[in-house]
């Protein structure tokens, strides 16, 4: 019993030139017993093009900041999983998000980035993805209520955002033999993971279980998980991470089966890799716009897209980049209108020479100038305060200094569109504290 959604074509063309409830019908019919993999959602009408939102004149800068739900960075508390009863652990866990928010909203955060999918697992009620474990301490126990809704429901009664912020590739965090039993274990499940329902899909890289990027009916799954996501929530957006090929040097990505299956007619297997990305990125592009128009779609990815010595039209940089090792050829995206806005993790000061903040932030705006997507600058909260040989600007009075900077230059290059802070729980450290009260100065209300 695979629990995933599945459209074939018959549906499809059933859908084509008929009014968008047909189309959305069609793309998110459920198949309870599919015995094929779901073919591709995106279903090209006349004309359309991915990136149909044109960026408003009176558009508020982005205040926004990430929400990890990964391993439990921010949110929910790990103390809530161990709660006495399931109504006390439901208490804790929503008492903690309003608390957050409204934190969030004295700081004079707009915009939550909440992860919604941090592996192979929801937190929402899916018919794709099991339950996260992060909710309850296990895969696919409910946690007896919805946190996306939740999420949803009291950020907009403060006025806030939210994206919905997916990992697409990854499937745990770890391959150690706990978390393998686990994701067996979810078997009987409906739905089970992944991880048993399609192990041909599963590869080890960087030491994790991770999706194959080259099946493209990888990507096809991937994307009816953002379309499950956006027809039945009210959220304002949608971002991927950075993480699309994750490789260590010691935990290579072996795709050389699906290389020689899918990969006809590259000259190498790094553009074959660039090429399976962007499918992706397009395919969920487009599935949001048909679905959803007013919906964004972005991405974070690596500060640095390549260095100028790999390519003229690279960055005054020595940084590791996402075209060469994520095979995300990010620039090029920007150019093909598939994104509504992109927000690269800048997470540099000023004095680091090998990626200067304000040389990669000057370099996205003109890569942005001539096009319709937004700019966001991700920033790194989690260096505040931190000592670090290598930047010490960051402890120089609590990080205010630094900090300013980056926010001032933000402010002035017309094409930079606001700033994303990494991440939520950082706001809550005692050594970011000058940096949060400097925030609140210039942001709060």
């Amino acid at each position: 019993m695979e629990h995933i959604i599945a459209t074939s074509s018959r549906f499809f063309s059933a859908a084509r030139g008929k009014k968008p409830g047909a189309i959305l019908a069609a793309a998110l019919l459920l198949a309870s017993c599919a015995s094929k993999p779901p073919v591709s959602l995106v279903t090209p009408l006349p004309g359309t093009k991915p990136n149909v939102t044109t960026p408003s004149q009176h558009h508020e800068p982005m205040r926004g900041v990430w929400l990890a739900t990964v391993s439990r960075l921010d949110w929910p508390p790990v103390s809530s999983v161990n709660g006495s009863s399931a109504a006390v652990r439901i208490g804790q866990q929503q008492q903690a998000l309003k608390d957050k928010l409204d934190k969030l909203k004295s700081l004079g955060i707009n915009t939550v980035f909440f992860q919604v999918k941090p592996d192979a697992t929801a937190l929402w009620p899916s018919k794709i993805l099991p339950w996260s474990d992060m909710l309850t301490g296990t895969i696919g126990e409910d946690p007896g209520y919805d946190p996306l809704q939740f999420m949803l429901d009291e950020a907009h009664k403060r006025g806030m955002k939210v994206h919905a912020w997916f990992n697409p590739y990854r499937v745990s965090t770890n391959i150690t033999p706990g978390t393998v039993a686990a994701l067996n274990r979810t078997l009987s499940l409906q739905p089970a993971s992944v991880y048993v329902l399609h192990r041909d899909w599963i590869k080890t890289s960087g030491d994790r279980f991770v999706l194959d990027p080259g099946i493209p009916e990888v990507r096809d799954w991937i994307t009816s998980i953002v379309a499950e996501v956006v027809s039945n929530y009210a959220i304002d957006g949608v971002q991927f991470d950075d993480y699309f090929y994750t490789e260590s040097p010691g935990s290579t990505l072996n795709d050389s089966q699906t290389y020689r299956t899918y990969g006809q007619g590259y000259a190498s297997k790094a553009d074959w890799r660039r090429h399976n990305t962007e499918q992706l990125i397009e395919q969920v592009a487009r599935t949001i716009k048909q679905l959803k128009p007013g919906v964004e779609f972005g991405v974070s990815p690596a500060g640095v897209w390549r260095n100028i010595s790999h390519d003229p039209a690279g960055s005054e940089t020595r940084g590791a980049a996402a075209y060469d090792e994520s095979y995300a050829d990010t620039r090029l995206w920007v150019q093909k209108g598939l994104l509504d806005y992109i927000a690269p993790q800048i997470y540099w000061p000023f004095s680091r020479s090998a990626a200067r903040y304000d040389v990669l932030a000057n370099w996205w705006a003109n890569v942005v100038k001539p096009t319709h997507t937004r700019l966001y600058i991700g920033i790194a909260l989690y260096k505040v305060g931190e000592p670090s040989k290598n930047e010490p600007d960051w402890t120089v009075s609590g990080g205010v200094p630094e900090l300013k900077k980056q926010l001032d230059l933000n402010d002035a290059v017309p094409q930079i569109n606001g700033t994303i802070l990494f991440r939520e729980n950082y706001l809550n450290q005692p050594q970011t504290q000058q940096a949060v009260n400097y925030i609140k100065e210039r942001w709060g209300e």
